[in-house]
This record gives C-alpha cells, structure tokens and sequence, in this order.
C-alpha cells in the first residue's frame, strides 16, 4: 500500500519520527478508552505528547469511496480541527494525519494532534449533578455551543466525550474533539435546538440549557424547552431502538473490555 502523510506546516513533528510512531502503534502507548471502534492512544515523539487515533478499516463500500469519492475521517479531522482554529473555536491543535491506500481501495487512517490536559468532560455533569459550579459550567457550555452556531459549525457529534474543559482562573474553556463529522452553514433554530440531544436525558440538564439558550436567542424559555425536550426524546427513542436492534441480530459480536 502506498502512504500519504500530512504534517501541519508549524508542526514540530518530523516525517520519519511520525512514521516510527505508526509503525509502533499496537505495540507503543497508552491507550485511551476500550478501542472497540478506533483506537486512541497517547504517544511521546520527540518529547512531546500527541494523541494519535487510528480509525477503523472502512467496510468494502467505504473502502473504495474514501479512495476515490470523499475526504477519509483522518484527513477531515485535520482539515476541521484547523477551520475550528481559524474560527475562534478550542480543539487540541490538528498536528497531521496519514493515510494507507492500495490503487482501488482505502485502508487504515491516523490523524495526529498535540495531547490536550483537561479536567473533565460535560458527561462529569451527568454522573455528577451536585458537583462544583454544576450550573455555571453548564451555562458556560451552552453559550460555547451558542457560538458555535452563530459561526455556523454543525459539531454532529456534540456528545458528552466530545467536549474536552478546562477550569481557568475566570472559568472555563471547551475543546472539541472527535472531529471528523461537522457541517459548515447557517443552522436553523431546530438544527440549534437538536444539536443538543445528545448530550443528556436529563430534565433538569435541559432545563438550565434550554433557559440559557432562549435567552441567548431572544425566544420564549416554554418554547426552546418543548423543542429541546422533543428533539432528546427523540434522540433517545431511536438510540434505544437502534440498541435493541444490535442486540437481536448482531449478538455474535462482542464489544472489546
């Protein structure tokens, strides 16, 4: 197979201290989370730490349109981690990404970004609901969601592991990451609304959210609030039954520990 790197231009990765990196992927690294889908591992090249996600091998279809027909997950995460940049909005910075291809189909992708420390994500909040600054942390957030919208960035996979934050001396920031399914247009206040459903079933989460947001746009809280609740029911009803699917017809397989 033949290999595409990419590095940033104001990376201080190198060419062959990256490729020694893939090459020692399975064996090199600590691995973040169970790997069951892409695997992310943090890695030391040259001193520094870099997060390096090697996305799963597409099936046959996707193989072949990854090659010929659309941008990889590898290639658009680093392209939308430095429009995000570009825009004013947090990521870890997109450092490259490599691709492996044969002359009909695609294969393994990693993209590479510097290694972000934070102290929590947003799911902290629904494990926790009584802990430190719950509410402000949420109002935070909803207003970095805000802002992603008045800029016009679809983040599709806002979920609660997607939004890395950092407590500050006058609060908080937020970092996306997972990066590579996003839409760039003006959303509509139901795409604004939906954006947030999968983020939590919980009321009383979506009550703070909603508040915040009708007030950010100028509309009515009753009115944000009955289509948030909609649009997280929604979500869920179908997660459920998409779960439950799985479940009947795809028993044989088994998720990694």
């Amino acid at each position: 197979m033949s290999v595409t790197i990419k590095i940033h231009k104001d990376s201080a990765l190198s060419k062959d201290s990256l490729m020694k990196a893939i090459e020692n992927f399975d064996h090199e690294g600590e691995m973040i989370g169970n790997g069951y889908r892409n695997v992310i591992k943090i890695l030391t090249i040259d001193g520094q730490r870099y997060n390096i996600k090697e996305f799963k091998i597409p099936n046959l279809v996707n193989k072949i349109v990854y090659r010929f027909f659309r941008k990889s997950k590898a290639e658009r995460s680093f392209l939308y981690g430095q429009r995000l940049l570009d825009s004013g909005i947090l990521t870890p910075s997109p450092e490259a990404y490599v691709e492996y291809t044969s002359p009909l189909t695609f294969g393994k992708s990693y993209y590479i970004s510097k290694q972000l420390e934070y102290d929590f994500t947003i799911r902290k909040l629904i494990r926790e609901p009584k802990c430190e600054n719950y509410e402000s942390i949420l109002r935070e957030f909803t207003r970095f969601t805000f802002e992603l919208h008045e800029k016009g960035i679809h983040f599709l996979d806002h979920s609660p592991g997607n939004t890395l934050i950092r407590k500050t001396a006058t609060g908080y920031e937020f970092y996306l990451v997972d990066l590579n399914r996003m839409e760039f247009k003006n959303l509509s206040l139901d795409e604004r609304l939906a954006n947030f459903a999968r983020l939590s079933p919980k009321d009383y989460m979506l009550d703070i959210i909603s508040d915040e947001y009708a007030k950010l746009i100028n509309k009515p809280h009753v009115e944000v609030r009955e289509r948030m609740f909609y649009f997280s029911e929604k979500f869920s009803s179908g997660f459920k039954k998409k779960e439950a699917f799985k479940k009947k017809y795809f028993f044989w397989r088994k998720k990694a520990k």
